[in-house]
């Protein structure tokens, strides 16, 4: 499964925008830091290298510490969850999902509940259900207190007052962890009440529709986020390869998260005990840049990198030892990100992984891992992209331009290019055809997968107004924890491409226009704004990090 086998380390399914492909970005194009000369950087990296393995020879491979992992939130497309600790948590009152089902995972009995609500609505994704294997780690010391189980602290009240005047508990409520913890308890109480409340005023953006499982209790979530989220960014490493990534490239998302949460003065905390998330802040993208010998099909440069840098902040700080990782997070664009997380076995099985390439397939987990856009920022901003005509004026039933880059796109080309005027589906635009202009005239956009399952096009699609038609297998579009994509996309699975015409057309126009409309109104939740803006897509990858952690119990054995 290596992912260079057959695929470019320059990039996968580039925009069609961009030409197809995109290859390697030129040096300019990584504007989020600047730096003069490939030597100059070469003078940081190879001592940045030794260090790191000096570190690693001298660095402990064990751990005293445990976490509770057993409250992942139910994924899009997964009705299963497993868990990396061998402890049992609290009540099934406590795990918590903005979907309509949430399961349930007994590590004793190894049996799966499923509870289902009055309103669950079925979402049946083309990607497959997830089997997860079960993380293995060193032997642990379990650290017990006084004989009993570790529980979150609770607000005091007549039912749990005889749990309070347990020493053992109260002695835990007041560690600075065991506070947290217990802030995240009220916050989970709060979102899940959210559920069947009344809406919560906001003066900017109130959440409403089927675009949402729940509105109330994504909204209830949001503003619980803004009032307590708080991320530590692992300050070790210098750029290119840390604190740095692409601003305007296909994969500007990397370096545009970094930046603006390290810039960030509402999430982002200097104080390590105050955090709920730690940020491993390295670009996968600079890596396979400057680590990786290009057609070498050697990833160990790579790994042994990152490896590195594990090791550097599990020896300085205790956090990623205490949790093995539950509460540590990366994010990843590249093709190349599911790969990189192979370098420690925690950051794979553990850790909160933020990716484009969200493929179940490749091993991506929607009940820990994080599905975020891939987003073709060319000029580095949306100036221009947003927006289109109103869905009489899109004459064109569905639309596609772009290279033949995987397994995919091959077989749409064979059945439909320049096959069917309702169908514009091009390897190559005519010449003095504007690509975006090809969007906003039409109803429908194809968004096939490339060498990888994301597609910059759902974007495109989305800011230009054109109802998303996506084309994969075993794709987790991102933020389906929140939104309800059946509501305003289409997704098709590749054995269905012969059937694509009758499928389109088969919506009614009443439809349609629904989905047209949802469309916009969910463009907020993918638009790139520098300063960032509330639920825009910056506060909507953070969200999803917040849900991965608000479902993930930590404690330690003071």
């Amino acid at each position: 499964m290596m992912a260079y086998s057959n695929k470019k380390p320059g990039g996968g399914g580039g925009g069609a925008a961009a030409g197809g492909s995109t290859g390697s970005s030129s040096t300019g194009s990584y504007a989020c830091w600047s730096y003069t000369s490939y030597s100059a950087i070469l003078v940081l990296v190879v001592p940045l290298v030794v260090v790191f393995g000096l570190i690693s020879l001298l660095s402990p491979n064990s751990s005293n510490w445990v976490f509770i992992s057993n409250y992942y939130l139910t994924g899009p497309s997964s009705n299963t969850s497993t868990t990396n600790s061998s402890e049992i948590g609290a009540s099934h009152d406590d795990v918590l999902g903005l979907r309509s089902t949430v399961v349930v995972m007994d590590m004793h009995s190894s049996t799966i509940e499923e509870v289902h609500s009055d309103d669950y609505v079925q979402n049946r994704s083309a990607s497959p259900p997830l089997a997860v294997e079960e993380a293995t780690p060193p032997p642990l010391q379990q650290p017990i207190i006084n004989g009993t189980k570790d529980e979150d602290p609770m607000p005091m009240n007549e039912t749990h007052a005889s749990v309070m005047n347990n020493p053992a508990t109260r002695q835990k409520e007041y560690t600075s962890l065991g506070r947290l913890e217990g802030r995240l308890r009220r916050a989970r109480v709060a979102i899940r009440d959210a559920r069947f409340g009344n809406k919560t005023h906001d003066a900017d953006y109130i959440p409403n529709g089927p675009m949402y499982w729940n509105a109330n209790a994504f909204h209830r979530s949001y503003l619980e986020m803004e009032k307590r989220f708080k991320v530590f960014v692992y300050e070790e490493g210098e750029p290119p390869l840390f604190h740095n990534g692409p601003c305007k490239s296909i994969y500007s998302m990397e370096g545009n998260f970094i930046h603006e949460i390290e810039v960030n003065k509402q999430f982002r905390t200097r104080n390590p005990e105050e955090a709920h998330v730690y940020f491993l802040p390295y670009s996968v993208t600079m890596l396979v840049r400057f680590v990786y010998v290009r057609d070498s099909h050697d990833f160990s440069p790579i790994r042994q990198t990152v490896r590195d840098y594990v090791n550097i902040i599990s020896t300085k700080y205790p956090y990623w030892n205490r949790s093995l990782a539950a509460d540590h997070f990366t994010l990843a664009c590249h093709d190349w990100g599911p790969e990189t997380s192979n370098s420690d076995p925690y950051l794979r099985k553990n850790s909160i992984r933020g990716l484009c390439n969200a493929n179940t397939s490749e091993g991506f987990n929607p009940s820990k891992d994080v599905s975020f856009p891939e987003i073709n920022l060319q000029t580095g901003d949306t100036h221009g992209f947003l927006g289109g005509p109103s869905p009489r004026l899109r004459s064109i039933l569905a639309f596609f331009a772009g290279g033949v880059h995987g397994p995919i796109r091959p077989i749409l080309l064979e059945h439909w290019e320049n096959k069917d005027e309702d169908l514009r589906v091009h390897q190559y635009l005519p010449k003095g055809v504007n690509y975006y202009d090809m969007m906003r005239k039409s109803k429908f956009c194809l968004c096939p997968s490339g060498y990888e399952v994301a597609s910059p096009r759902v974007v495109e699609a989305i800011y230009t107004g054109c109802v998303p038609v996506l084309i994969s297998d075993h794709y987790v579009p991102p933020f389906g924890d929140v939104l309800n994509w059946k509501s305003f996309s289409v997704e098709v699975s590749v054995s269905d491409i012969p059937n694509l015409k009758n499928i389109l057309t088969s919506i009614s126009t009443r439809q349609y226009l629904r989905m047209q409309r949802r469309v916009i109104q969910v463009r907020r939740h993918f638009e790139f704004n520098s300063p960032p803006k509330r639920f825009d897509v910056f506060h909507m990858i953070l969200h999803s990090i917040w849900l991965r952690r608000l479902n993930v119990r930590v404690h330690d054995d003071e």
